[in-house]
């Protein structure tokens, strides 16, 4: 089974000025990702803009990333949705282009039971040979998927590891105490990337590694190596990166972050729009 490795980034979506896709500025950001520790790039997911992405442009972009990637990297494609057809359609298309596995997100809006649940993720990833991560997040999606769905699931041959954003390290615990032997659980929060470690977590997919990812793959590296002290001193520094890049919805800040750091990705797509002026100085501060 593929292994994606602890560091892995939820990657935006560049966009030039007529907030079209701007491909030239995706190779530089794979590159970009990939020399500062990413290990597997996440194509198309929140941290993407994929509510505002057709479904060609994410077909396109899993096929530019995984080209560009060339190995280096692995790919995930988010191709979940609240539409269990759709998702289907799309996980094969991601296959079909060339990507390493798939982020399916819980279904938003329409709030399935957990047997639901259970049966959405099941059947998509029974139409797929692709490893399947399965992304629990309730803020965002309305619906918890609960440790007992995700145990079953987790018994589904390809569904392999879990990205849990609930927040609940209870949760995590008793994923990691009870799920099959190679079933991954990573944070879905950065200032959450230590603790899940700590619980017997794998790894994390991030956001702010677009800015401090060598700092994070050290944080990550030193905890697996058994230095937790340097582990814990870094994760202190960058609590305020960690949580600052969270001061408006995901991801205007870290683009903001980026277009500062030299690395052009572009404004976001309505409904969201770019940061304050009070908010660009807020994000300013937590790297002087």
């Amino acid at each position: 089974m593929v292994d994606f490795g602890r560091l892995l980034t939820a990657m935006v979506t560049p966009f030039n000025d007529e907030l079209e896709i701007d491909y030239d500025q995706v190779d530089k950001l794979v590159d970009h990702l990939i020399e500062t520790g990413t290990d597997t790039i996440v194509v198309a997911g929140t941290t993407g803009e994929s509510p505002t992405l057709s479904g060609a442009e994410k077909v396109a972009l899993f096929k530019r990333v995984a080209e560009r990637a060339a190995g280096r990297a692995k790919v995930i494609a988010g191709t979940g949705s609240n539409n269990t057809k759709a998702s289907i359609e799309l996980s094969q298309q991601a296959e079909a282009a060339g990507v390493d596995g798939l982020m399916l997100v819980a279904p938003y809006y329409n709030k399935p039971s957990q047997e639901g649940l259970y049966q959405h993720f099941k059947t998509i990833a029974k139409s797929t040979a692709l490893p399947v991560m399965i992304y629990n997040i309730p803020g965002r999606s309305a619906i918890n998927i609960e440790v007992e769905t995700i145990l079953r699931l987790a018994e589904v041959d390809n569904i392999t590891s879990v990205k849990e954003a609930s927040g609940d390290l209870s949760a995590v615990s008793e994923l990691v105490e009870k799920s099959p032997a190679g079933f991954k659980v990573y944070s879905g929060d950065d200032k959450l990337a230590l603790p899940t470690l700590s619980v017997g977590g794998y790894g994390v997919v991030s956001v702010s590694s677009h800015v401090v990812g060598n700092q994070l793959k050290e944080m990550i590296e030193a905890y697996v190596a058994g230095q937790v002290e340097k582990a814990a001193t870094l994760h202190r520094k960058y609590m305020p990166v960690f949580e600052g890049l969270f001061i408006t919805a995901n991801p205007v800040p870290v683009k903001y972050a980026l277009e500062k750091q030299g690395v052009s990705v572009g404004s976001v797509r309505l409904p969201l729009v770019s940061v304050t002026e009070e908010e660009a100085k807020f994000i300013d501060s937590l790297f002087t």
